[in-house]
């Protein structure tokens, strides 16, 4: 870079928020950050210490053979601050990384603040910046949240997480399932059916009212709407409520026999490679213990592998495959989105589109194109999901293998190997990239 480089301003002081700053600050530019916090609490925040964790001192694992490990192992190749801290700050956790969660916050904080480049305005910010980065996780104000619509659209924005499970396609038994879509239409093979008996679907009734939901903090709660309730609230309202829902089998004969059974359980295609599959109308808030012993017990999933436990809880997020272009950038504007704001769940995965965000925008006050990992990398994959995804059914995602592409002339190989394979491949494809990308 020639010449001093341009100013950016970033709104919010989370982790995503933090890891964008430092990123921008590491590379020349002088940095803003707006963080309301201390003047302005919110209800999960307890002080105004920048990236200050909420819900959890666990990163989850560190295991490259795990995909939180392997963007974190990402993450380190690119000098992710964040990353830094919390293996400077950690606590014994067997193979996570757990930080002591004070330590950690306060470390992040002086390090940011006393950068020479970074400086900390604690106000709130109503209006969106020209150029900069909006990284507000989850329970960014009103009045920012109707900026965002403004500037994206009405349908742009959504207050909450309505998620069903999703499940790896190699972990089903293909024999015990079938391809369908309803009454034949589409392309035939856009959805998997879990065909059920009248005894299986009672014992499933019977699993679903049994179970406990998971109660969370008390910012978590979010009103449940009729269009979009829980299954095992639907359980609850009587035997044949979700027969005649979701699980309803008309229209969906199994090829097989030419038989419609008593209730299918429909499972669509998340991904362009077929290796996730989303239950269909399973938004569930039951603990994850239940969620593995339901739906295992069901038909073709007795060894059913989780990408994404099932979950509803308040979020603030934006559809990212309707608003955002390359690189988490709002179209051919200055504007970059990081964080849970994007449609990311968890906290490695939003320092990731902190850091990505943070570079990005570096590149677009050079004149420079933003630039994506490859879709081999965990980053490159996670990104691919929030550009990719069908904005018509676009839901908050974690890191899992599934972003990933599948290894290339490859037949079936133990679970283990697989994963080693993807994750030598991520971090040697990440080091190549990032050779090219600085």
């Amino acid at each position: 870079m020639t010449g001093v480089p341009p100013e950016a301003v970033i709104i919010g002081g989370g982790l995503a928020g933090s890891e964008a700053a430092w990123t921008l600050a590491e590379r020349g530019h002088r940095v803003t950050i707006h963080e309301m916090r201390p003047g302005r609490p919110t209800p999960a925040h307890q002080t105004g210490t920048l990236a200050e964790l909420v819900c959890s001192n666990s990163f989850k694992s560190v295991d490259i053979t795990n995909a939180h490990g392997l963007l974190k192992a990402e993450l380190g190749q690119v000098g992710s601050l964040i990353m830094a801290v919390a293996a400077d700050t950690s606590i014994p956790g067997g193979t996570a990384l757990v930080v002591d969660r004070e330590a950690f916050a306060t470390e992040v904080d002086r390090r940011v603040r006393t950068h020479p480049k970074i400086t900390v305005v604690e106000e709130e910010v109503e209006t969106l910046p020209e150029v900069g980065i909006v990284a507000t996780g989850p329970l960014t104000t009103d009045r920012l949240a109707q900026a965002l619509t403004d500037r994206l659209g009405a349908d742009a924005l959504a207050f909450y997480d309505a998620i069903a499970p999703i499940v790896a396609d190699d972990s089903l038994d293909r024999s015990q399932l079938f391809l369908a879509s309803r009454y034949g239409k589409g392309a035939g093979d856009d959805y998997l059916n879990v065909p059920l008996t009248e005894s299986a679907y009672t014992e499933l009734i019977a699993g679903l009212t049994a179970a406990d939901p998971y109660q969370g903090h008390d910012f978590d709660e979010v009103p449940y709407f009729e269009g979009c309730l829980p299954v095992e609230e639907m359980a609850r309202r009587g035997p044949e409520t979700l027969r005649f829902g979701p699980l309803k089998p008309v229209g969906l004969p199994d090829p097989r026999t030419g038989q419609i059974a008593h209730a299918v359980i429909q499972l669509r295609r998340e991904d362009q490679a077929g290796q996730m599959w989303n239950l269909v109308g399973f938004q569930t808030r039951l603990r994850i213990p239940d969620q593995q012993r339901i739906l295992r017990a069901l038909p073709g999933m007795a060894h059913v592998e989780f990408l994404r436990f099932g979950s509803i809880h308040r979020n603030s997020y934006v559809n990212s495959p309707a608003c955002l272009a390359e690189g988490l950038r709002v179209g051919e504007s200055g504007l970059f989105l990081a964080g849970q704001i994007t449609g990311v769940e968890g906290y490695t995965e939003s320092v990731a589109t902190g850091w990505l965000a943070g570079l990005n925008l570096s590149r677009h006050l050079q004149g420079r194109p933003p630039v994506v990992p490859p879709p081999t990398t965990m980053l490159g994959g996670l990104c691919r999901y929030l550009r990719d995804a069908d904005p018509k059914h676009f839901q908050p995602m974690n890191a899992n293998f599934g972003l990933v592409d599948p290894l290339a002339g490859v037949g079936r190989i133990r679970k283990a190997e697989k994963r080693s394979r993807l994750a030598k491949r991520g971090l040697d494809e990440t080091a190549a990239w990032w050779a090219t990308a600085q």
